[in-house]
């Protein structure tokens, strides 16, 4: 689509500082435009103007669009769509939304690693390890429970499930994933809150692997991970598609 017919659809903004408003202007600008995957946005100096910002405002806002996954861009060619972009019209803002959408595309990846995780951990672990899980997941419901800052502890729970694979590549692999999104700002998705409905099923987890189930604990892991998932959509509104 030529950029003109693209760029009527911004207007300049009054507070020019504003990241989140540029963001939720360029979200406005493709849904009006009809812009879908594959399709190519302006250039940034175009919509730097058109929006009365500095070009470096724009860039900002694209770094953070390629860190969701919504943009890729090709050197000397421009900035193309790669995930669908749709303004929000309610309470929720445009910025959590994408968020929102890129950790369900996040956790779709994740789900297959997961799934292959607890199964392997489960049949290659020793007597040591899975009383070390369970130890660990005994420290993090209790950290939970006493609402303390529990991110360490649910890392060394999953990082103890990791081990016992006998693989340390998923470990990596998994942290990796777990830092490719950035949260922004004050993210409901880094919320101390956030998640806290899966914690439960932990310990379902660790059972099922202290006893050799791998059955028991892949069905686990899923119904954790959609927990998860049901969060996200209900932060963002989302339905399936």
């Amino acid at each position: 689509m030529n950029d003109t017919k693209v760029l009527k659809y911004l207007t300049p903004l009054e507070n020019r500082s504003r990241n989140v408003e540029v963001q939720e202007a360029l979200a406005n600008m493709i849904e009006q435009a009809g812009l879908t995957i594959g399709d190519r946005l302006p250039p940034e100096l175009s919509l730097a103007r058109s929006l009365g910002v500095g070009r470096s405002t724009i860039r900002e806002a694209l770094n953070r669009w390629e860190g969701l996954g919504i943009i890729k861009r090709r050197r000397g060619d421009g900035t193309y769509l790669t995930a669908r972009v749709q303004a929000s019209r309610g309470l929720v803002s445009t910025i959590v939304r994408l968020e929102g959408e890129a950790l369900l595309r996040l956790l779709e990846i994740r789900r297959t690693l997961e799934v292959d995780v607890v199964r392997k951990a489960t049949k290659n672990a020793t007597d040591a390890q899975r009383l070390e899980i369970q130890h660990l997941c005994t420290q993090l419901l209790q950290v939970v429970e006493d609402g303390g800052e529990w991110r360490a502890a649910d890392h060394a729970f999953h990082g103890a499930i990791y081990d016992a694979t006998g693989n340390p590549m998923y470990g990596h692999l998994l942290v990796n994933l777990d830092q490719a999104i950035e949260r922004g700002g004050p993210s409901p998705f880094g919320a101390d809150d956030f998640g806290l409905s899966s914690f439960p099923l932990h310990r379902v987890l660790a059972d099922r692997i202290a006893v050799d189930d791998a059955d028991g604990a892949v069905a686990a892991m899923h119904e954790l991970l959609d927990t998860v998932e049901d969060e996200i959509r209900a932060l963002i509104a989302l339905t399936p598609t």
